[in-house]
């Protein structure tokens, strides 16, 4: 199901806002530190019940994460210490965001512990293929792009429907979502780290 395989096909809708960016002077790392930001308010914003203004954060989340790498390649300036630091700030970012959906009462903690190490596992194994020289490996069915269009759908759903499904908001279904599929996600990586080490 993952959406990251279709970011060479969009990366065209982004050349506006790189070049714009280049010409204010911004970098990779100011858009990696926005998408934190963006993240952490989010996280915020859904655990105070503003669902509306936490989709437009995490949106923004998604928006600056994609600029960030993008921005990086086109002004050659890619690096190891520019990889880690957007790796460390995704990884803070799923966690605020989940946390803050659970938090807020769309699921309780259980279902909300069950997804975020399952999309932490998943995120981990994905780095573990390259820390085993087996190169960085993404597949499987759940990907970062994937969980961000996921809670957007979700948030939408909530404000617009509204009505709970078998007793949960959809953005607490999309947390079960992400639980069952983070993991099994995980295991699918780690069947293919294993084959190959």
């Amino acid at each position: 199901m993952t959406l990251d395989r279709f970011r060479p096909y969009v990366a065209g809708v982004l050349d506006p806002a790189i070049r714009v960016s280049i010409r204010l002077g911004l970098t990779p790392n100011f858009y990696s530190a926005g998408a934190l930001v963006a993240a952490v308010a989010a996280g915020a914003a859904f655990y105070e019940g503003m669902i509306g203004l936490a989709v437009l954060l995490v949106a923004i989340n998604a928006v600056f994460d994609a600029i960030d790498g993008a921005l990086a390649r086109e002004l050659e300036v890619a690096s190891l210490r520019g990889d880690f630091i957007d790796h460390v700030s995704d990884r803070y970012a799923d966690i605020v965001i989940i946390t803050g959906v659970f938090a807020g009462g769309a699921a309780p903690w259980q279902i909300g512990v069950f997804a975020l190490t399952g999309v932490l596992m998943s995120s981990y194994m994905g780095t573990q293929a390259q820390a085993l020289g087996v190169g960085r490996y993404y597949g499987g069915v759940l990907g970062r792009a994937d969980r961000l269009f996921l809670l957007l759908v979700a948030g939408l759903l909530d404000i617009f429907v509204a009505a709970p499904v078998f007793g949960l908001p959809y953005l607490g279904w999309i947390l079960v979502f992400f639980g069952i599929f983070g993991h099994y996600t995980a295991f699918q990586r780690i069947a293919y780290i294993w084959r190959r080490i």
